[in-house]
Formats: structure tokens, sequence, C-alpha cells
């Protein structure tokens, strides 16, 4: 009797290992496929540097989640969202109504954070921020002020000695949000831009030559003497590029910055669905060539898993990510359009069920 009540010990203790091991290598599965969760996003490169602090640090507090955002301009972000081949897009250009009816699925636009389009130069002796007006500006891109000692823009910077040297155009060569921010004001202040030219990712350009991203642009700025071209004001600054003074709606002469690009953003009535254009806005001090960034979402996610680590991602982005934003020159969300955004990550959902329930 008692052999067989030892044996019976055994027995249990026995089982009960093996039912403990079992458990934790079941366990050991759940980590492991919560630690291989790898989302894939593409588009705008004007956001790009504020996008890779925020995977970079994200990373540091989720090891699990991998994020690889590749910067290929709006024009792509949007063609690939659309393809389903990424599972965010990012863009500057809010997509049109007939763009939203091509993708296999309702999209959203998630603000993420502003930025300024800045106007720089390769001006041989000229390294301070000259001012120009928004005329002066749609005639450099229209090639009708053809060297940089031309009175038009001499008269609005006399202390400034200007080379007799050709100007050289630099644009956008791909599809690019930053071009659709950057032609929709030359369009808002410049009737002929508007009609021979008009606003879009990618224009017929009058003159120039084309560089892909911006940080394309800004290295053909560089390395051409006379060289003129619009870039996010981030690229400028890590290049230590000049950029100029942009007279606004109100005829004062603005530089861009954290505060301008808030400002601009001041008087704005954001719709519902966050598609709103900030450009020649009104305000002493109001740069006028400021824009949001939106990341594009699906509102019914594909795949659970990968649907909830991306809404974790917005959310953390739109909340801890905007206090990354001032150092790399871009200006946060306002708090009022953040509560916004925290119902509109709560839509989105997997099977019908929303994927965050903060």
């Amino acid at each position: 009797m008692r052999q067989h009540a030892r044996f019976l010990r055994r027995y249990v203790a026995s089982a009960f290992v093996a039912l403990t091991a079992l458990l934790v290598a079941v366990a050991g599965v759940g980590t492991a496929a919560a630690e291989s969760v790898s989302l894939t996003g593409a588009g705008a490169s004007f956001p790009y540097p504020i996008y890779s602090k925020w995977i970079d640090e994200y990373h540091k507090l989720h090891p699990n989640i991998t994020i690889n955002y590749q910067s290929i301009g709006s024009g792509g972000g949007i063609r690939q969202i659309t393809e389903r081949t990424v599972d965010f897009g990012g863009s500057d250009a809010f997509l049109t109504d007939e763009q939203l009816k091509a993708a296999p699925g309702e999209l959203v636009h998630i603000p993420t954070v502003m930025g300024a389009v800045v106007i720089t130069y390769n001006v041989p002796g000229v390294t301070k921020s000259i001012k120009l007006t928004p005329d002066v500006v749609a005639d450099l891109f229209l090639g009708k002020i053809t060297r940089w000692n031309d009175t038009r823009i001499t008269s609005l910077n006399p202390d400034v000695r200007f080379p007799n040297l050709p100007v050289s155009v630099v644009h956008r060569s791909d599809g690019s949000g930053t071009t659709f921010i950057f032609t929709s004001y030359l369009s808002k202040v410049s009737p002929e831009w508007q009609s021979k030219v008009g606003a879009g990712t990618s224009v017929s350009w009058p003159v120039g030559v084309g560089a892909p991203q911006n940080d394309g642009v800004a290295g053909q700025v560089r390395q051409i003497p006379g060289a003129v071209g619009y870039v996010e004001l981030a690229y400028a600054l890590q290049n230590k590029m000049p950029y100029a003074a942009l007279r606004n709606r109100d005829g004062y002469y603005v530089l861009p910055s954290l505060e301008t690009t808030s400002n601009a953003a001041a008087g704005i009535e954001m719709p519902r669905d966050y598609r709103v254009l900030v450009v020649d806005a009104a305000g002493k001090d109001s740069y006028p060539i400021a824009a949001f960034t939106w990341i594009l979402v699906y509102k019914e996610q594909s795949d659970p898993v990968k649907g909830k680590a991306l809404v974790d991602f917005l959310w953390w982005a739109l909340h801890d990510g905007q206090k990354y934003a001032p150092a790399l020159e871009y200006a946060p969300l306002p708090e009022a359009v953040v509560k916004r955004l925290e119902g509109t990550l709560r839509e989105i959902t997997y099977q019908g069920k929303p994927l965050i329930e903060k």
C-alpha cells in the first residue's frame, strides 16, 4: 500500500513538472511571437528626421517592435499604402477624394507634427538670410528672374552684395508632399504660377534640375553655385544652409522657426478628416509656408497583432513622442488636435473591434 502511495506521489510530481515545462514552453512561444512584430512604412522625406527619432526611441522602450520607414517621397508613400505593400504611409500632401476612393479600404489621415518649407540657396559670399517677397519667389521658380544681382532681389536686400551669377533652380524629381506644399503656396500668392503650373505632388517645372527627396535637393543646392531650392527646415539646418525670410500676407518678413510655424496654424480650423493646408496664413508672426504631415493607415486593419502594434506606436508618438519635435525644428501638435486624434485612434479596428482601449 505504501509502495502504491509512493508511486502515486512520484507520478503526480512528474506530471506536475511536465505540465509546468509545457506551460513555460507555451509562454515562451507567445513571448517569441510578441518579440517578432515588424512594421513597415514608406513615404514623405519631410518628416523623416522626426520619424527616425521616434522609431529609435520607441524601440528602446519596446525591443519587441521593429519599425522600418523608407524615405521615398509622399507620392511613393501614397502608392504603397494604396497597394497595401506597407503597414502605413507617410505624406505631406493629403489625399484627394479620388485617391481615397481608389484605396482598397477606408484610409485615415493622422497628422503627426508641423514643419516649414524653406527657400534655401547657394550664393557665393551670401551666408545670411535674405528677404524675398512672394512674387520674387514665384518668378525665381518660373525662370523669369535669371541672375542673383537682379534689381528685384537687390532692392529687397540693400545691405547684401550679390554676384552677377546665374540662378539655377533645383526642385524635386519624385512625387513629393514638400512639392505639394510649396506649389500650393505659389499657386495661392501668384496668379501666373496658378495658371501656368498649378499645385501638386508632381508638376511640370518651367526651369531647373530635379533631385529626389529633401536630402537630394539639399545636396544639389550645396553643390551648385547660384542654386536655389526648397526643402524642409530640418534639412537646411542639418546641412548648415542659409534660408530666406519671406514676406507674409500681413506684409512682415518672417523667418521659419518653431514659433512662426505654430503661429501659422493658430488660426486654422482643423476639419474632421484632418485634411488642411497651412500656407499664406494671416498673422504678423506667421511663416507663410507651413504644413502638417500625415501618417496614413487603414481604419480596418487586416492583422490584429500588427494593427495593435501600429496603433500603440501612434498613440505614443502623439503623446510622448511630441517632446522630441522641437529639437528637430518641428512644431508639436496643438493639444486640442491630440485630444481629437485619441478618438480617431480608438476607431481603428480589427474585425470591427477597437485595437486600443485607452
